[in-house]
């Protein structure tokens, strides 16, 4: 058999060639791929001269070429456009590569190497980029258990295998209940209050599903779901509700519960094995944070006048509604008291964000005026489904940037949520272009009609892009850099930046046109939405800490500790922290927190969309005072922090772009928590 896999990709940018590559080829790529790099290190390991740089980085940087290639279009492929067979595979290889990953990290030969090239660092005359690799090596392996012993290693892997294994299961069960549990609606009167596209969204869905005549609600991944805005039949909202927030927890083949125990319990053996008193404490100690305690400090600083402001939210809408507010009320009836209060109705605005519009006239103009590039579709070059466009960026001297992929719909083989990921990765060692995709999961309308964003959507697509950005503009030597490969709680951080130009006057005149009239969006609806700007906050400041402080009160378990009740112990823990409002739902709840209990990395970890935002509304605050959307500031910006990539410290960067270390006060401004 001819594998695509085995040799580079000989098409543009080396995009993978997908008409070529066939499900049957994953295994054999895989299995020759990790052969393959086990035979690169042990050419590494087996010398018997002392450690170099070149003789012990490079190689190590150089190896494993053909896994990545076929590992980043299979999990690209699992996560936007699976099936049965990869589902299953995914499923079969989660444990396998678990132990390749160990059987490099745990190496005692090469973790020597490594070592001894760090303890002589001063002596070895490298470049800022290549110290900085020999640094990062040595401290991602010595808290992997590089220097465990051999009877210690063999349990680690044991339970790596496990957790591999356990983490893929979650993820799978999410997505097949979270399509399950999909809202079957038989009349459209029902779906009053929806617009006319989200409607023939609702029928679209039903009929891809064989319900013809009926209209089908899609879940989201949080809790909350667009359509709550807007129905106006309050039973439908709280058969939403409740579909949402049954997802991995109402028994069966899909139930996550038993999943949640088993991962948080091996997660616990595991960073006991490692000397660390928790999970949370063995993720953070590599992070920009590197302390539990200071992620607590910073969440509960902000914990108390979220729930605060949240009460007081809530007074305001049972007044104007009449009765006490649940969850499925509070989006409802928040709308009305935005419209009472401030005039402001996002639903006007959807008729300004039609989709192409949004990327072509927003997304990429910003990315135009800030830093240069241009946007061409290149049609010629086929990508993984015939929904995803793929574009060459192009700087303004007509270098070639990269490929960037846009995947915008819905569909029953995409799991939830919005995401950006790499095709191939930039690398000045391997000659490397890059090619990133953004995945978002936009309803479909029906063919001939016309894809209207919601506010929130057109937000997504900003950030999502900021990531996209940060891997395409990343310019370094070794694989190990590239793109997004950064500090965890750092990540975010360029993705949120790139919101702000969403409402940016200058961008937002060039997109938000009526899609029929070619109206230019009102000025009032912006005005209308800055004034309102913390209205609202209490609750979605209240509702994401919910998540991040569930998320590390799952992860500072011991491994002593015995939990049995997964909902009991996330009432406790959020009773604990004053956030167990029952009319604020936690954004994601156990059984379906795919961000940390499936294969997302962000266990431990959810906290660092607001320790990222820190920076964020401080860097928002220096484009505003420096002019704004200008070359000058976008050059600096990709200069300075989206070129480094993941080569240099993530905090020296940032000071290095503002000056200074970021100040938490314009955060504390955006979401009313002064």
């Amino acid at each position: 058999m001819t594998n695509p896999f085995f040799e580079a990709s000989p098409l543009p940018f080396g995009m993978p060639p997908f008409a070529s590559i066939l499900d049957e080829h994953y295994r054999p790529a895989f299995e020759k791929g990790m052969a393959d790099q086990l035979a690169e290190i042990r050419s590494i390991t087996m010398r018997r001269d002392m450690p170099t740089f070149e003789g012990t980085m490079i190689p190590l940087e150089k190896s494993g070429q053909l896994l990545e290639r076929v590992a980043t279009v299979f999990f690209n492929k699992t996560s936007a456009d699976g099936n049965d067979v990869t589902s299953a595979l995914e499923e079969e290889l989660a444990p396998h590569l678990a132990a390749h990953a160990d059987a490099i990290r745990l190496d005692a030969q090469l973790y020597w190497r490594i070592t001894t090239l760090f303890e002589q660092l001063d002596d070895l005359d490298l470049d800022a980029e290549s110290r900085y690799l020999v640094e990062r090596y040595f401290a991602e392996y010595t808290i992997a258990g590089a220097g465990l012993d051999e009877t210690q290693k063999e349990k680690l892997r044991d339970l790596n295998q496990s957790l591999s294994t356990l983490t893929t299961r979650f993820e799978k069960n999410l997505l097949a209940d979270t399509n399950d549990l999909a809202v079957v609606i038989d009349d459209s009167a029902q779906l009053d209050g929806l617009e006319t596209g989200e409607i023939s969204a609702a029928a679209e869905a039903a009929t891809e599903r064989g319900l013809n005549g009926k209209y089908l609600i899609t879940l989201i991944l949080p809790t909350g779901q667009p359509v709550l805005s807007a129905l106006t039949n309050r039973d439908i909202r709280a058969r939403v509700m409740t579909a949402s927030r049954q997802r991995g927890s109402r028994g069966g083949p899909w139930d996550n519960t038993q999943l949640v125990l088993d991962i948080t319990r091996l997660r616990a053996e595991r960073a006991a094995l490692l000397g660390f008193d928790s999970h949370a404490a063995w993720v953070i100690a590599d992070e920009t944070a590197k302390t539990p305690t200071a992620v607590a400090a910073m969440l509960t600083r902000l914990a108390g006048p979220a729930a605060r402001n949240a009460i007081a939210e809530q007074a305001d809408l049972e007044v104007l509604a009449g009765h006490p507010i649940t969850a499925h009320d509070w989006e409802f009836y928040s709308e009305k008291v935005r419209r009472a209060t401030y005039d402001v109705d996002t639903a006007q605005m959807r008729p300004y964000f039609e989709a192409e519009r949004v990327l072509q006239d927003g997304v990429f103009y910003a990315a135009t005026k800030l830093y240069g590039v241009t946007f061409a579709e290149r049609r010629d070059i086929p990508a993984y489904h015939p929904d995803v466009r793929v574009f060459q960026v192009t700087d303004e001297d007509g270098t070639a940037v990269g490929l960037y992929t846009l995947d915008l719909y819905t569909r029953d083989s995409k799991r939830g949520g919005a995401w950006m990921n790499s095709l191939i990765s930039q690398s000045a060692l391997l000659g490397h272009p890059v090619i990133v995709t953004n995945n978002l999961n936009v309803p479909k309308p029906a063919a001939g009609e016309t894809t209207l964003l919601t506010y929130d959507e057109v937000n997504t697509l900003f950030h999502e892009f900021g990531h996209a950005l940060h891997g395409l503009f990343a310019r370094v030597t070794y694989p190990r850099f590239s793109g997004t490969n950064t500090f965890r709680d750092f990540v975010e951080f360029p993705s949120q930046v790139n919101e702000m130009w969403m409402l940016w006057p200058e961008v937002l005149a060039n997109y938000a046109v009526h899609y029929q009239t070619g109206e230019p969006m009102p000025q009032e609806f912006v005005d209308k939405i800055q004034a309102s700007s913390t209205f609202n906050e209490g609750f979605a400041t209240s509702e994401y800490l919910a998540s991040a402080l569930l998320d590390q009160a799952w992860h500072s378990i011991s491994a002593k500790d015995a939990i049995t009740d997964v909902a009991a112990f996330e009432a406790a823990a959020l009773t604990k922290v004053g956030l167990d409002n029952p009319a604020v739902p936690t954004r994601y709840s156990s059984t379906y927190f795919q961000h940390i209990f499936a294969n997302s990395a962000y266990d431990a970890g959810y906290y660092s969309y607001i320790w990222s935002e820190v920076m964020d509304a401080d860097t928002v605050d220096w484009f505003k005072e420096n002019g704004g959307l200008t070359r000058a500031n976008g050059d600096r910006f990709r200069q300075r922090l989206l070129g480094v990539g993941g080569s240099k410290d993530p905090l020296e960067a940032f000071r290095d772009f503002r000056g200074r270390d970021a100040d938490i006060q314009p955060l504390l401004d955006r979401r009313g928590l002064n």
